[in-house]
């Protein structure tokens, strides 16, 4: 089965980790978090966001980001504001990694200088500095799973007194 990987960079608001965690549950992704984190992860709001989708989740905790590179290989992109081209520009491989950073600043520029063709940018309005987290998370990851034509996820709803097949045609 195909994997991504979401990467977040010393993240400070527990709710925006607690609503990337639900993203990753909801679609398979590995979620692999860099400290130092701006919150403990027994943090309450954290577990809120997440509501009762802990369990789903498969999360490594890392000290720093030497230690996160120490121990994963494979292709990275670093989704930032500064990013020469738009996050679907990019063919994303099986097992990829979706890097972000922390909500005040973003991931390190010393980083970015390192990998220039793997950053990309979400595109918004010249005058908003940036996207909430979960948001981007959010929207990287399903452009991902577009491209993959979302492997192993349910791609229709049900409903609950009804049966599509029984409506009226249009």
């Amino acid at each position: 089965m195909s994997k991504i990987n979401i990467v977040m960079v010393e993240p400070e608001i527990p709710q925006n980790t607690g609503n990337v965690a639900r993203t990753c549950a909801a679609t398979g992704a590995r979620l692999h978090l860099v400290g130092p984190m701006g919150f403990t992860i027994d943090d309450r709001k954290l577990k809120r966001a997440g509501l009762d989708y802990w369990h789903f989740l498969d999360i490594t905790y890392y000290d720093s980001i030497s230690d996160f590179f120490e121990k994963n290989k494979g292709e990275f992109f670093f989704f930032t504001t500064k990013g020469r081209k738009a996050h679907s520009e990019v063919s994303y491989p099986d097992n990829c990694y979706l890097i972000f950073g922390k909500e005040t600043k973003g991931l390190p520029e010393e980083l970015l200088i390192q990998y220039p063709e793997q950053c990309v940018r979400i595109p918004m309005a010249g005058e908003i500095r940036s996207l909430n987290l979960s948001n981007s998370v959010a929207i990287g990851v399903y452009e991902v799973l577009r491209q993959w034509d979302y492997p192993a996820l349910e791609n229709f709803g049900q409903l609950h007194q009804y049966r599509w097949e029984d409506l009226p045609k249009p």
